[in-house]
């Protein structure tokens, strides 16, 4: 049938292929942008900010979708974590010192130029780590559409690299993007985590208390003042292999085909003014762009070469220096995790919106370059 051969057939392409996710966050995000600047501009914006819930808990739509889904997106992050450490690329010691290194370089390096940017304003300031961040399935979309240029060591590089990338801004937004906290929440969260750590020791396998005990970890966590997030990987390291993953097939489509790019569509409605435009040449701007496209293949390339010349790591077979080149800037995208710790630093609409736009125009920069230069090596032979 037609339907079948020219529609359903290619999307399911896609998404075999790892393309599909990240084409949907493009369509989400031009979809989002175009309509915050039509007509229905005012309307649209005003509905994400429209709040929904109950008497102990209250939230704008918003927040449900960055406090409430996205800790079954860092769910999912967590359990492909557990997964490489466990039996993956960064379960051998000697493989995992050339990622590891290079996602190390991609973090501080970014960091680095954001704050050479931005010392001199305290409110900017924390921002710092919205360049830090690489997404995973933006990424491995990009890739995936050059082919066999791309040899399958570099690809497991890129997933490893954006694995421990990920794990970075875990850590970060656990430790600095908290405020005001509960200790009494803490304490209940702890102990719920406690009880979730017992049935994971005796290999409880009941799905149905994992998720009862996951929910109720997040409600304790979001009211202590921790971000929510971080109840979803906190389930993901403890519960038994065999649930993960179940977890992890249940959770891939759901999270890739619905949450993230309902995420891109809330986040990224940003109505365009000549006050953003003049925005983007703010040290803001300029530190988020300037860390996406300049400093995180500066520290991916740069940490590398400084493994290999100490002869600490070797390059993966079949993996030249242009390749590394390449996927230093195509870990320049940051999209969903950069947009997500940009929510988190700026209250104000202006400074955020400013800083949403930049790593849109950051990451499509890295993008492009890195394909270009991935391009421009030789297929990998059959």
């Amino acid at each position: 049938m037609p339907v079948k051969k020219y529609i359903l057939n290619p999307i399911a392409e896609l998404a075999e292929a790892g393309k599909l996710t990240g084409l949907m966050l493009i369509i989400a995000t031009a979809f989002s942008l175009l309509l915050s600047n039509s007509d229905y501009g005012a309307s649209y914006i005003k509905l994400w900010e429209n709040e929904i819930g109950f008497s102990f808990l209250h939230k704008s739509i918003l927040h449900w979708i960055n406090d409430g889904l996205m800790p079954l997106f860092f769910l999912l992050v967590g359990i492909e974590i557990k997964r490489e450490f466990t039996k993956g690329e960064l379960s051998d010691l000697r493989q995992a010192v050339l990622p590891v290194g290079a996602a190390i370089g991609g973090i501080l390096v970014p960091a680095a130029i954001f704050v050479m940017f931005n010392f001199r304003n305290t409110e900017n300031m924390s921002g710092w780590a919205i360049p830090t961040a690489t997404d995973i399935a933006f990424s491995l979309g990009v890739l995936s559409l050059l082919g066999n240029r791309v040899p399958f060591a570099l690809k497991v590089f890129l997933v490893a690299l954006a694995i421990i990338d990920d794990l970075g801004a875990i850590v970060i937004i656990a430790v600095f993007y908290s405020h005001d906290m509960n200790m009494m929440m803490m304490i209940l969260a702890l102990a719920v985590f406690m009880v979730l750590l017992i049935f994971s020791r005796f290999r409880v396998k009941s799905s149905l208390l994992y998720i009862g005990g996951g929910g109720l970890l997040w409600f304790f966590i979001l009211k202590s003042g921790i971000h929510p997030t971080i109840a979803g990987v906190l389930v993901a390291l403890i519960v038994p292999r065999e649930l993960a993953e179940e977890m992890e097939h249940s959770l891939t489509r759901p999270v890739s085909y619905f949450i993230l790019p309902l995420f891109a569509l809330a986040n990224t409605a940003i109505p365009l003014s000549f006050q953003l435009g003049e925005g983007l040449f703010s040290a803001l701007s300029i530190g988020i762009i300037a860390g996406l496209f300049l400093g995180k293949p500066l520290g991916v390339i740069g940490m590398s070469m400084i493994l290999k010349r100490l002869k600490l790591a070797e390059l993966p077979a079949g993996v030249s220096w242009k390749h590394i080149i390449g996927v230093g800037f195509i870990a320049g995208i940051g999209f969903t995790m950069s947009i997500f710790i940009a929510s988190l630093s700026f209250e104000e609409s202006g400074p955020a919106s400013v800083a949403k736009l930049a790593i849109i125009i950051g990451s499509l920069v890295a993008a492009i370059t890195g394909t270009i230069i991935i391009r421009l090596c030789p297929k990998e032979k059959l």
